[in-house]
């Protein structure tokens, strides 16, 4: 393992910031819709998201379009744990990519919620947040990938269960962090309150801040009792669904 300063780390910060951005602004909703001469933002609920696509254009472009969401959130990531595996912060026990890849990913969602290539009003960033989330947990071990697998499942199995899209998918954001976050709480138990640990802390409630304030106004419809459903079922036999992800 081999130390990495600050000095010798701040602009592949600064790089992995802007071309993440860039990353996170691509988005496959708007493009599909384009070539299909329909603007997304006018169609359905007007989000770029995975459950406004399967409603619009059916449940196989929605799948495609939240691999491809689950995708850029979590390449990125993976590739700065293959990038910076092998070094720790100088002075400290802390893996660089440990921190980089949710750095990594964290720029990606806010690209996606704010794309500067559409005026600044992307999706809700749930897809690329689950990717970055469940590609970093994978880092930790290659088995965790049937783990992470599992929580997927069960985040799909409550959104069927209970029609309620966007809390499910909340839920599963905020399952992952925390399950993140036990495992940085036993391997810096010792050096909790270093600053890079913190900062790594600090990444993780950003990416769960971005994708709750997405969807400030589902969570007050929902508190209102009036957040419509959404009915899984409905979408695979080609019938319109209603809430958005």
């Amino acid at each position: 393992m081999k130390q990495l300063a600050f000095t010798d780390l701040w602009y592949w910060l600064l790089l992995m910031a802007a071309v993440c951005y860039l990353i996170g602004c691509f988005n496959f909703a708007a493009i599909y819709s384009k070539a299909h001469k329909r603007d997304v933002h006018k169609i359905g609920s007007g989000n770029p998201g995975t459950m406004n696509m399967s409603r619009e254009f059916g449940l196989k472009v929605g799948f495609v379009n939240f691999v491809l969401d689950f995708c850029k959130g979590g390449l990125p990531a993976l590739a700065s744990f293959f990038i910076f595996r092998n070094y720790y912060f100088a002075g400290t026990t802390v893996i660089v990519s440990d921190f980089t890849r949710y750095f990594c990913g964290l720029f990606v969602v806010i690209g996606h919620i704010w794309p500067v290539t559409m005026k600044f009003r992307g999706g809700k960033g749930i897809a690329s947040t689950l990717g970055v989330l469940c590609f970093g947990l994978s880092c930790e071990n290659a088995w965790y990938i049937f783990a992470v697998f599992g929580a997927l499942m069960l985040v799909l199995l409550y959104i069927i269960s209970t029609e309620w899209g966007s809390m499910g998918s909340l839920l599963g954001v905020t399952g992952l962090s925390v399950w993140q976050g036990v495992f940085f709480f036993l391997r810096y138990s010792m050096d909790i309150a270093q600053g890079w640990v913190v900062g790594i802390y600090l990444l993780l409630l950003g990416l769960n801040f971005l994708t709750w304030f997405a969807h400030r106004k589902n969570l007050l419809r929902l508190l209102a009792g009036e957040e419509h459903r959404t009915s899984v079922k409905k979408l695979s036999k080609g019938k319109r669904g209603t809430q958005n992800m």
